[in-house]
């Protein structure tokens, strides 16, 4: 019995032992089919490496000498990157056939081998894993400009002592837009930071003039070439954004783009004044008088307001109006108001 049991001992070892080596040999073997997987990938990088190349060069932003010397730049890191990927995993079958004794420390190496070479490749089918998510938040650039004004109480709009043509705004600043939710674009959050300047330029040869606590319009001792307040406000824009949007999947990534279709931004703005002048150009004893004051003008310092727009393609038409007043201690409140044009990231 004692012989019987020794023997079933010694087969069921052998058993494992040989079941053991044709496991090592399937995940060597699929480890050398990965070899391939390797080259696919690398030649499809620069496939696309070599597309953004051309367009480039078909917009005419470089030479056809720098394409050239693009395109083979990418080739070399690319066969670089199949040479190096592809010797890493021969090193780790090197280190797996001389510890094939130690089944724990096999499978860490083959395991680590995979994710240190695959990184996105599915180690059980070779294909790519879940494709790379789009970035919920992107960020970029804002600019908007066009015409300036204020509502006055008691005054209508066309009634204004300010000029049309002459008053105008312009806002730059820095946005980032969020996905609301996870697997639709329908809403974004827009937010980020802004320069508002905003412009007034009097009507009928009258300048600012602050008196005490108060700020108002007068009559200029001579002919006015030019009268501007400017007004620059450092403000935090909030928008929820909503419309629909085109989702973009490829090999690599998956996006939401909402270029060229219809959006609408509702929200608001609050920030600080943070400079206030005044420009006048007029004649005196015969001579050009350029003068520019820099005080308070009794400006609000608080700013807030409201804020929307719309859009059907690159451009928007943008609206924005303060709720709190140019200038405080008035009798009568005067509240900036602009419409314009403005652009932004998509």
């Amino acid at each position: 019995m004692l012989v019987f049991g020794l023997s079933i001992n010694i087969l069921q070892m052998n058993a494992q032992d040989t079941i053991q080596r044709v496991e090592d040999q399937l995940k060597i073997k699929k480890i050398e089919i990965f070899k391939n997987e390797i080259k696919k990938q690398e030649r499809e990088f620069l496939k696309q490496e070599v597309a953004a190349i051309d367009e480039l060069y078909a917009k005419k932003e470089i030479t056809k000498e720098q394409a050239a010397a693009l395109k083979m730049e990418a080739a070399k890191k690319r066969a670089l990157n199949i040479d190096n990927r592809i010797a890493i995993i021969n090193n780790k079958i090197l280190l797996l056939d001389r510890n094939q004794k130690d089944t724990n420390y096999k499978g860490v190496i083959i395991e680590d081998s995979l994710k240190e070479v695959f990184g996105s490749i599915d180690c059980e089918s070779g294909d790519q894993e879940e494709k790379e998510k789009d970035k919920r938040i992107k960020s970029g650039l804002v600019l908007a400009f066009g015409f300036n004004n204020a509502l006055i109480d008691g005054i209508d709009l066309g009634d204004s002592p300010y000029k049309f043509a002459g008053s105008r705004f312009f806002e730059i600043g820095w946005a980032w837009k969020a996905r609301v939710f996870e697997h639709t674009n329908f809403m974004r959050f827009r937010y980020g930071v802004s320069m508002q300047i905003n412009r007034l330029k009097p009507d009928d040869n009258k300048f600012f003039v602050q008196q005490g606590n108060e700020t108002v319009l007068e009559e200029f001792p001579s002919d006015l070439k030019k009268s501007k307040l400017t007004m620059t406000n450092l403000v935090l824009p909030l928008h929820f954004e909503f419309g629909p949007s085109k989702k973009e999947e490829k090999e690599t990534f998956i996006k939401y783009s909402t270029k060229s279709k219809f959006k609408i931004g509702l929200g608001g703005y609050a920030g600080f004044n943070i400079g206030t002048r005044q420009k006048l150009k007029f004649k005196q004893d015969g001579e050009r008088v350029r003068e520019r004051q820099k005080r308070d003008f009794n400006r609000t310092k608080l700013i807030y307001g409201l804020s929307s727009y719309v859009s059907l393609g690159g451009a928007s038409l943008y609206a924005k109006y303060d709720l709190s007043p140019i200038f405080k201690n008035q009798d009568v409140d005067q509240n900036n108001i602009s419409i314009g044009l403005r652009f932004d990231i998509d």
